[in-house]
């Protein structure tokens, strides 16, 4: 019997310029401290943190920015970006950084060109801003790699239809773009998109602190508790290179540890892509909703598909 009879995937997203320059490297030196695996996210274009502040008026935005400590996470000069300061070119100023991720032996990915950009706009995008602002991401990650990407993890799951009939379009093998239980094929409006999605399962660092009675002394336990029933053969995780792998990479250290003494296997989520049987992969329904301890909504699974299945619009089809 395998030590590891169940997995775990860490899925690493990389929001900022100072996420990717001082988080980044911890956890790599964290992961292989403890011969751990994930898969590396990268923001690809320009930080403009800064312009978040639209934010404000969302519902439950100003509680989880309380809650969460955003100045102390990311810092000032972060939170500036795009409004008072410039937003540096993550991808063109930290390419070398990026591909020592790699040659390190990590998955790496995409997961946005703008991260603001994308969270805010692309619900309501067309179709020619959704193909324009993926493809900038693309090319940037092939100069920045030399190879193509792989994977794609949205910003802040967030997708719209036009995103989600290109991820079968443009490449990737998978995409971790939403939340959910399990691994399944989308479908949107009766069409089944022809990308498999491995969805976060659990819920993240900001979304459980300052809720309920915890923080940061012992969220840790209380994500453990949410993975020590044994029933469920994988999860994925989403940690942010700008808390776990700064202020919080104490809490996630102990996380690492906790889930190997439940027998996890820390994976990146090429593994579970990998062990898949996609001829009997479920095909669920894609759909936007609320997550506790998250503004607004995001993509998340729904119910089995059991209809039939509808032909693609030709609108993408021409676009991309």
């Amino acid at each position: 019997m395998s030590e590891f009879p169940r997995q775990l995937a860490l899925k690493v997203d990389v929001d900022t310029f100072r996420g990717t320059v001082e988080g980044v490297p911890r956890l790599v030196d964290l992961l292989k401290k403890h011969g751990a695996q994930a898969t590396f996210l990268f923001s690809l274009g320009p930080d403009h943190t800064g312009r978040a502040i639209k934010r404000v008026f969302r519902p439950g935005f100003l509680g989880k920015v309380k809650r969460t400590s955003v100045v102390e996470h990311y810092g000032m000069r972060t939170l500036l970006y795009g409004t008072l300061l410039p937003g540096p070119d993550i991808g063109r100023r930290c390419a070398d950084l990026l591909r020592s991720v790699a040659a390190a032996g990590f998955e790496t990915g995409i997961h946005t060109w703008d991260h603001i950009k994308w969270q805010d706009g692309v619900e309501m995008a067309d179709a020619a801003w959704t193909l324009r602002q993926m493809r900038l991401a693309i090319e940037r990650y092939q100069d920045v790699f030399g190879a193509p990407a792989l994977t794609h993890g949205a910003a802040g799951w967030q997708m719209n239809r036009h995103a989600m009939r290109l991820t079968q379009r443009l490449g990737f093998d998978y995409c971790s773009d939403g939340r959910g239980r399990q691994p399944f094929y989308p479908v949107q409006n009766g069409e089944i998109i022809g990308c498999p999605q491995i969805p976060t399962t659990l819920p993240t660092l900001d979304e459980l602190i300052g809720v309920d009675g915890v923080d940061s002394f012992n969220v840790a336990d209380h994500l453990l508790a949410l993975t020590a029933d044994a029933s469920q053969s994988a999860h994925v995780y989403t940690l942010h290179a700008e808390l776990e792998g700064m202020l919080l990479a104490t809490v996630f250290e102990r996380l690492i540890e906790g889930w190997r003494a439940q027998g996890y296997e820390l994976v990146a989520t090429r593994a579970i892509f990998d062990a898949l049987d996609l001829t009997t992969l479920p095909r669920c329904e894609i759909l936007r909703s609320e997550i506790p301890g998250r503004s607004g909504t995001l993509m998340v699974q729904g119910s089995e598909f059991l209809g039939d299945i509808a032909l693609p619009e030709p609108e993408l089809e021409q676009a991309a």
